[in-house]
């Protein structure tokens, strides 16, 4: 039979090639000219990072073209061509090339979106998507000219590889706008834009900026308001400034991290990484770092607070805008009066004039009206008197009126100094009634003869609790306490000596009756502080160790969330480290302290029912009593982990400059991960400064690199110490304290040491051999032009002596630790006489 003149054979064949030619297969990264996507039809990139296609975010009923990640199990959105214009029906749309355009059609072939280029070059144009993210439009028969591509019009993603800045030729700008909200990807009220003063700046609608980055720095090579660069070890940033163009750009070595910098519809500019071990996008970075520092947050008339769950609320009066927006977290639209004001209407029969609702401890809004009045009576009739006027305020002799909408109102939190009463405008139907005025001098007398005899009851029966409170503080010793806020506040003065603070509340002074002086913990931000209550609480209120900080008792009455500590007279330790105003840490001290850090570290991670890591260790969270005993502290990012477990799963936590390798790449955390940190806060025991600084001169030094390089090289580890010794440390000490800490941020968890052992070193018990310079540091060695180390010369002039205490005899007696770069997982450590 003549198979090739046969039909039957004929016709699949005929088919397939038909199917080639118009429609691109299923994982293609190509669209050629003369090709459509349609449907469910995607291109995925060659390396199967990306994928583009039809696609509709949460329930939304309408549906985008764009770029997602592949690989990635939660559905992300890194680019959208259609953002201001969504389709019905992604079967009858197409995505195609028209006239050398990329151009997206419905159903009807009317254009909903297209490149838009006027001059689109030849007729063989193609469109690809790379491995990078980027959708590209090229030149078919010169596949490395660029025609247009997705880097050059971001939506709210920033990739690494993709420029954000400013074509000096063109006079246009690379930014990111946010979506609307988490349902529709229609460009929202935020952006993030590079300035010809070479900052970026966070936008509000285009008109009101919110954040800076501050000036680029060419010595120090960071934003000079964003220090945290310098403490950067998994990312490349660089910065481009010539006559054609400014821009910002970075990538990451490591490949398999997946990471993205986004304008969040939040108003805040976040970079995240993906955690495989969690599977979920890891917040990393974020500007502003408080919310209601972004501009309009909560929309006109919304009331913003960092203690409650959602952020915003609307003052009183005034109910949501929007309920359905509010629901997918865009409180944009703010709120709108219950009841309309009586201004201009007070013709009218049975009308009222507007009121004046009393809103304590409160951020008020910027830019007042100052009209010149000689009281608060005035000031409150120069606003009553203007239709427009909303709210007014009156301090230290100075009336502040508002008009039109309120953007920006911040609620404190009950005894903040900072907050201030604001008067806001309402229909008096809205404003509780005050008692009346002609009230007869006897009826008068009476309500304050029994005001003054419940004050005094209340006097009384405030004394009696506070006294059983103070004897049970007595016999109930080892135990934790429940206290009333109330107790708190008159214990600390109504929060009136603020010791210190971090990210989740201030700690202020306070006396209990029995005359203890005690540190209390006043969580300020309830969303993250009820979390960080609760593990506080059940981590350390169940264990004791003398270097680890006492807590005492708890309140927990509604929001009010607080933790009562022992107070530690000597603060924490980056302030005698890194303040040229405190007391200068001799050397025996810092050992001690590292030394008590230590055991309370093992204590955590070896001794407990549960593993304990902390997660967060840092000069900051090493408190010091009288006698400078240290006390680990902070407890409230720690992770609990059963003994039966070798690792456990969480979201990234702790400092940036102290976090481990392994929380960037998403995997499962061990008690490792405090080793990490705890050895780069040795180096800033040795130092005695931060590891990442910038000096007078502009340069970037990072210690870590240095001390490692001096270490491994034979080098006078006495250049290392901090100058304000004068070189007086024993010298056995300081290379045992420098060798630790160079195994302890060893790239790979199974290099570093337990910390049991790191205690044993430290005593003098087990001797360790010298450790290899970890990749992470070498690379920085490696680029001079990124970083500049600390020169020899910084400690020249200190001629005074080390003292040595090398003992033969002990050393003999010592087990030795063999790490070497070749040791193989489990080896390293553990097997000793």
């Amino acid at each position: 039979m003549d198979i090739e003149n046969n039909p039957w054979f004929q016709l699949p064949l005929l088919l397939l090639c038909f199917c080639l030619c118009i429609c691109p297969s299923l994982g293609a990264d190509t669209i050629a000219a003369n090709e459509t996507l349609s449907g469910d039809q995607t291109l995925v990139s060659s390396g199967g990072d990306f994928k583009l296609g039809f696609f509709r975010p949460g329930n939304s009923s309408f549906w985008y073209v764009g770029i997602l990640y592949n690989k990635v199990s939660v559905p992300t959105v890194a680019w959208v061509a259609n953002g201001e214009k969504p389709i019905f029906d992604r079967f009858s749309a197409q995505l195609k090339i028209s006239d050398g355009n990329l151009v997206i059609v419905n159903g009807s072939q009317s254009p909903v979106w297209s490149t838009n280029l006027t001059s689109p070059g030849s007729s063989s144009v193609k469109a690809v998507l790379g491995d990078n993210g980027n959708f590209a439009l090229m030149d078919g028969l010169n596949s490395s000219q660029i025609i247009w591509q997705s880097f050059d019009h971001p939506s709210n993603t920033w990739l690494p590889g993709a420029k954000l800045g400013i074509n000096k030729r063109t006079n246009t700008s690379q930014l990111l706008t946010s979506f609307k909200n988490e349902e529709d990807a229609a460009p929202g009220l935020f952006s993030v834009q590079l300035q010809p003063s070479s900052e970026y700046y966070l936008w509000w609608k285009m008109t009101e900026h919110y954040w800076t980055s501050g000036p680029w720095d060419p010595k120090a090579k960071i934003f000079s308001l964003v220090p945290d660069m310098l403490r950067n070890y998994i990312y490349n940033f660089s910065y481009v400034d010539n006559e054609n163009e400014s821009y910002f750009t970075y990538s990451v070595d490591n490949t398999s991290i997946l990471s993205r910098f986004i304008m969040d519809f939040s108003g805040q500019v976040q970079q995240l990484t993906w955690l495989e071990g969690t599977k979920q996008w890891n917040l990393f970075w974020s500007q502003p770092r408080q919310m209601c520092e972004v501009y309009g947050f909560c929309g006109p008339f919304g009331v913003c607070s960092e203690s409650t769950d959602n952020f915003c609320q609307c003052l009183h009066g005034f109910t949501q805008t929007s309920p359905n927006e509010w629901n997918l977290s865009d409180r944009s639209g703010g709120c709108s009066r219950t009841t309309n004001l009586n201004c201009g209407n007070n013709t009218a029969v049975n009308s009222q004039k507007d009121r004046f609702h009393t809103l304590s401890y409160m951020n008020p809004p910027g830019d007042p009206q100052t009209p010149d009045v000689g009281s608060e009576k005035q000031c409150e009739a120069a606003c009553l008197d203007n239709c427009n006027c909303t709210a007014y305020a009156y301090e230290g002799s100075i009336c502040s009126i508002w008009m039109g909408d309120l953007f920006n109102v911040q609620q404190y939190n009950p005894g903040d100094s900072n907050g201030k009463t604001l008067y806001l405008r309402l229909a008096a139907s809205e404003v509780p009634d005050s008692p009346k005025k002609n009230n007869t001098v006897i009826i008068a007398g009476s309500v304050g003869a029994a005001a003054v005899a419940a004050l005094l009851v209340i006097v009384l029966l405030g004394a009696w609790r506070w006294r059983s409170r103070g004897g049970r503080t007595k016999s109930a010793e080892g135990s934790l306490l429940a206290f009333g806020y109330r107790d708190l506040q008159a214990a600390t003065k109504n929060f009136s000596e603020r010791l210190g603070g971090g990210g989740f509340g201030s700690v202020f002074k306070g006396t209990l009756p029995d005359s203890t002086i005690v540190a209390v913990k006043k969580l300020e931000s309830v969303s993250q502080g009820e979390k960080q209550f609760r593990t506080e609480v059940s981590t350390i209120g169940t264990i004791q160790h003398v270097n680890l900080v006492r807590l005492r008792g708890f309140c927990s009455e509604g929001n009010k969330k607080l933790l009562v500590y022992d107070y530690m007279q000597n603060g924490s330790i980056d302030a005698h480290l890194f303040s040229q105003e405190s007391k200068i840490l001799d050397w025996n001290t810092r050992y001690q302290i590292a030394l008590g850090t230590a055991r309370g570290l093992t204590y955590l991670h070896e001794k407990c029912r549960d593993c304990i890591i902390h997660c967060d260790i840092k000069p900051e969270n090493i408190l010091l009593d009288t006698e400078f005993c240290p006390k680990v502290a902070d407890f409230g990012l720690a992770k609990l982990m059963g003994r039966e477990f070798s690792r456990v799963l969480t979201t990234m936590r702790g400092t940036r400059g102290y976090l481990a390798p392994e929380w960037i790449t998403g995997v499962a955390i061990t008690a490792k991960a405090d080793v990490y940190s705890y050895g780069m806060m040795l180096f800033e025991f040795v130092s005695g400064r931060r590891n990442s600084e910038q000096s007078g001169d502009g340069k970037v030094h990072f210690f870590p690199t240095w001390a490692a390089k001096k270490l491994t090289e034979g080098g006078d580890l006495l250049e290392l110490l901090d100058p304000r010794l004068g070189r007086d440390a024993d010298m056995e000490e300081l290379t045992r304290m420098c060798r630790v800490a160079c195994w302890c941020v060893q790239d790979e968890e199974r290099d570093r040491p337990p910390m049991g052992q790191v205690v044993q070193i430290l005593e003098g018990v087990l001797d360790v051999n010298m450790p290899r310079v970890p990749r992470s540091l070498q690379v920085l060695a490696d680029n001079q032009e990124q970083i500049v180390f600390f020169t020899e010369s910084s400690s020249s002039g200190q001629s005074s002596q080390a003292k040595s205490n090398t003992s033969t005899a002990s050393s003999q007696s010592k087990s030795t630790t063999s790490m070497n770069s070749n040791t193989e997982a489990g080896m390293s450590w553990g097997h000793f006489d």
